[in-house]
């Protein structure tokens, strides 16, 4: 196992600091919708957690659960006015740019409450031991007294410092926020607090802070002239009783918020800086924003910095998803899943022509008991009961060429069970090797709706659930199991094509190279915008009108034929362009506002 094997090697070369992991599977933001809206993964504390401790650099022993906080510790803070309103999907909603429909306010504020918990529980645990604490969700320094914004809803860092004053604490404090955006949240939360300093290394100019020792850098400042102005930071600061670190993520280049430019090196580099000026001190560290791809992987290299203090990178080919999806498969039985040849009394009555013929099994192997149990141990189930989805159940029948199976589930206010997960799934062969095609896939959230903040896509009936990764990554756990070499699909659209990018590709390696050259010149749209102008037909393919072409993308689980170098080629030859969007009618005088 490649985390394994990095873990004893990096136990062997460097020293292991006794750091403790703050995380609970409940970090998950609930919200479908914020990876596409805002480029949040809202799986990066699960990401960051399973690949420290599959890597060894954090021991088992070492994790720590944190407790939701009370809500008399947000009061030392926070405005009674304004924590009432946290209760309201509005103003939640508005927080994490979001639409209120779209949103479990009580899920949500149990994940926020943990956060905070977790924060103060990392504070109290390294005053008491001086060992260093990472919690995986945290570093909300937006949000104010009376205000939030930028998907920070209340102020861990400030109300972890009040709590431990109350608990009589009085030792200056530094809270030292690394993150692309000011602590204005912290600063107007703290101000009154005599032994608390605040440092801020950004790259957004919001006006003075008072009282925060602030450098400013300019857009796209990369890792040499960073690190450099975090030496001057440093240098200014007076060594505290307790720091509490925000090590955002955002500062990476390509970051959809941030304007800075650093690399993954340049900011493990960061980390490892202030982890060396802070040695010896209790510290908390806190992940604050990252909006890219890359966010959990600056997060795993702050844990890999405060723990092993190394700079050795995280394998490019790693993903904590498969290799997650991967062990729990490795846990799950034949009979757990699939037909025992055991008659039941079903089976007896059909036999004998006294029930209806049923389809037993899924692709000749799994049941729909299996099915659930596949559902529930890689946590689909619980995500959907966060969303509000109770009661599920699972249904296989023959369509056409394929076996269909749907999850079912019922919820407040629909009218009886709703097909949440639909697939159409099929035993065949792709260039000689025996794959698992994928002619259906929906995952459907009928709860949610769509709004100017979460736009409908080609092809969508109701807004998706955000399990579009772990479907696709179950279906290869499927094909692994079934003796199969890959999975298959024809991606309809553009913006199911861009999704499975990462772990797919299409069969043919000039349609390949299209479809990589069509990423590269759309790459300056958001998704729904990008997906729209395919899907209406104003894009341009070396100046002539394109048409998407839903050819077969293939997943190999073996090792993969094409040639990516063909493909490289074939796609530097090739433009595309985008037409711009007709104008909208405006309606006829005296026409009626639209609903």
């Amino acid at each position: 196992m490649i985390g394994r094997a990095l873990g004893r090697r990096l136990g062997g070369l460097l020293l292991r600091r006794a750091a403790t992991l703050w995380h609970d599977p409940r970090y998950r933001l609930p919200l479908p919708g914020i990876q596409a809206s805002a480029g949040v993964e809202p799986r990066r504390a699960d990401y960051v957690a399973w690949w420290l401790t599959g890597a060894g650099a954090i021991s088992p022993r070492r994790l720590r659960t944190p407790t939701r906080i009370g809500l008399h510790h947000l009061a030392r803070v926070h405005t009674p006015e304004f924590l009432e309103s946290l209760g309201r999907p509005g103003p939640l909603a508005a927080i994490f740019a979001t639409d209120p429909a779209d949103l479990a306010v009580d899920e949500l504020l149990d994940t926020i409450r943990l956060a905070c918990g977790g924060t103060l529980g990392a504070a109290r645990e390294t005053l008491r031991t001086g060992e260093p604490a990472l919690n995986l969700l945290g570093g909300f320094h937006h949000a104010g007294p009376a205000s939030a914004g930028g998907f920070c809803p209340v102020d861990d860092v400030a109300v972890a410092v009040a709590a431990l004053r109350a608990e009589g604490f009085a030792g200056r404090t530094l809270v030292l926020d690394l993150d692309a955006h000011p602590p204005d949240g912290v600063a107007a939360c703290l101000h009154g607090d005599a032994a608390v300093s605040i440092a801020s290394l950004s790259g957004s100019d919001w006006g003075p802070l008072p009282g925060v020792d602030e450098t400013v850098l300019p857009e796209g400042t990369g890792d040499e002239p960073y690190l450099a102005a975090l030496e001057a930071l440093l240098r200014r600061q007076t060594r505290p009783a307790l720091a509490l670190v925000i090590a955002g993520g955002d500062v990476l280049a390509g970051d959809r918020l941030g304007r800075l430019a650093l690399t993954l090196d340049g900011v493990r580099r960061r980390d490892l800086a202030v982890a060396r000026w802070l040695d010896g001190v209790p510290q908390v560290w806190l992940p604050g924003g990252g909006y890219s791809r890359q966010a959990w992987r600056a997060l795993a290299g702050t844990g890999l910095a405060v723990a092993l203090r190394s700079r050795r990178p995280i394998p490019d080919d790693y993903d904590p998803l498969a290799r997650r999806f991967a062990g729990i498969s490795a846990g799950l039985t034949h009979a757990e899943l699939g037909d025992t040849a055991e008659l039941s009394a079903e089976d007896v009555e059909e036999a004998l022509g006294l029930g209806a013929p049923r389809q037993r099994l899924l692709l000749g192997f799994y049941t729909a008991s299996g099915m659930e149990l596949g559902f529930d141990r890689y946590g689909m189930l619980q995500q959907l009961a966060r969303l509000g989805y109770r009661s599920f159940r699972v249904v296989f029948d023959a369509s056409g060429p394929g076996d269909r199976v749907r999850l079912l589930g019922e919820a407040d206010g629909l009218p009886g069970p709703q097909v949440l997960i639909e697939a159409i799934l099929e035993k065949r062969r792709c260039l000689g090797v025996p794959v698992l095609f994928v002619h259906w896939l929906s995952l459907r959230h009928p709860r949610a709706r769509f709004s100017e903040l979460r736009p409908r896509l080609p092809g969508q009936e109701v807004p998706g659930l955000g399990l579009a990764r772990e479907a696709g990554t179950m279906l290869a756990r499927m094909a692994v199991r079934l003796g199969l070499g890959g999975v298959v699909f024809r991606p309809s659209h553009f913006h199911l094509a861009y999704s499975a990018r990462y772990g797919f590709a299409f069969v043919d390696p000039d349609r390949q190279a299209r479809f990589e050259a069509l990423v590269r010149d759309l790459a300056h749209l958001p998704l729904r915008e990008a997906t729209a102008a395919v899907a209406e037909g104003r894009v341009r393919l070396d100046g002539r009108p394109y048409a998407w072409e839903p050819d077969e993308m293939v997943y190999w689980l073996r090792e993969s034929p094409a040639d990516p170098g063909e493909v490289e080629r074939e796609a530097s030859r090739i433009r595309f362009t985008v037409d711009p969007a007709p104008p909208e009618e405006a309606p006829p005088a005296g026409a009626p506002p639209a609903s």
